[in-house]
């Protein structure tokens, strides 16, 4: 696992929230659980001011999230208005082959309506022209059954330096009210 380039940029940009995917990688994929690994790796140790010097100075992220926008709530959602728009729905094959017991949507603390900015996700997908068929499943449903039906990114918040109240609609909530954060405090593993 390389971390020294994520460490610098964490120093150096000193963000206070970050995301990254959940320990199962979203649907699972394995290098969105990579992407887990190393993001948490370099997160604790960009803050570690034993670790690396020479990367800058220590920095503590605020707050730390796991995006679940792959929750089998969602593309069910999604996917039941598809059919009740007597639409064909691109997600019979993935409902029909997902865990009912695995839905990961029980973790979400934190709904932000992001509704407004799908097309410019849906650009930013399709950068990727090796990764997503622009004919494929993620452009399936229409987008303004998406913005009705599911208009929000979901995240749960795993690591807080700040009071939080939840639900949470934004993911900056409690950064702005605090006025100091305890330079020496040590991050929890769970904020809830």
């Amino acid at each position: 696992m390389n971390i020294p380039p994520l460490v610098e940029m964490i120093r150096r940009f000193r963000p206070q929230v970050v995301t990254t995917y959940d320990e199962f990688g979203g649907y699972p994929h394995p290098d969105h659980i990579r992407t887990h690994e190393t993001t948490i790796t370099a997160i604790d140790a960009a803050a570690d001011a034993a670790y690396r010097p020479d990367l800058g100075a220590p920095w503590k992220v605020l707050k730390v999230y796991y995006n679940h926008q792959f929750t089998r709530s969602r593309v069910l959602a999604l996917h039941q208005a598809m059919l009740d728009a007597r639409l064909s729905s691109p997600y019979v094959e993935w409902l029909d082959r997902w865990n009912e017991d695995r839905d990961m949507f029980v973790r979400v603390t934190t709904r932000v309506d992001a509704s407004d900015f799908f097309d410019t996700r849906d650009a930013a997908l399709l950068a990727h022209r090796t990764q997503i068929d622009p004919e494929g499943m993620w452009f399936a449903v229409p987008m303004d059954m998406q913005r009705r039906v599911w208009p929000t990114d979901d995240f749960e918040l795993v690591r807080s330096e700040v009071p939080v109240t939840f639900p949470e609609d934004d993911l900056f909530s409690g950064l702005r009210q605090a006025t100091s954060i305890p330079t020496g405090a040590v991050m929890g593993e769970d904020a809830r």
